[in-house]
């Protein structure tokens, strides 16, 4: 047990120094119809220094309401890291490229995280 909880003392005292604020990134989420949509705008939000990385998540299936039906639709999903001041413009380059009359952009901050990936993070994408 003792070797276990100088582990994570180690780990939380290594995130402390590091001196990251919980909140300065964030993790956005888009929805796409298909693998090309989500390839063009992942592209243009890295391009744009919208975000750092862009994960597709392949083949997610989709339940929703849209206008009063219940639908189900295959989409891919990504997963956005970026600066939490950031969300504003990068939803507004969504809205302004999706397909979709409504697009999903919606956004949780990270509280932590990997020290030096967080760092990275900052340093790609400016205030």
């Amino acid at each position: 047990m003792l070797p276990l909880l100088r582990t994570v003392g180690l780990r939380a005292f290594s995130m402390a120094s590091e001196g990251y604020s919980s909140g300065t990134h964030s993790a956005a989420f888009v929805t796409c119809p298909n693998d090309t949509v989500g390839k063009e705008l992942a592209r243009g939000i890295v391009e744009r220094k919208l975000a750092a990385c862009v994960n597709i998540l392949p083949q997610i299936t989709s339940v929703y309401t849209w206008q009063g039906k219940i639908e189900e639709d295959n989409e891919v999903l990504l997963m956005i890291k970026t600066r939490t001041t950031k969300i504003p413009a990068l939803a507004e380059y969504v809205r302004s490229n999706h397909p979709y009359e409504v697009a999903e952009v919606i956004s949780l901050p990270i509280d932590q995280g990997n020290p030096p990936y967080l760092k990275w993070i900052g340093n790609i994408v400016p205030e």
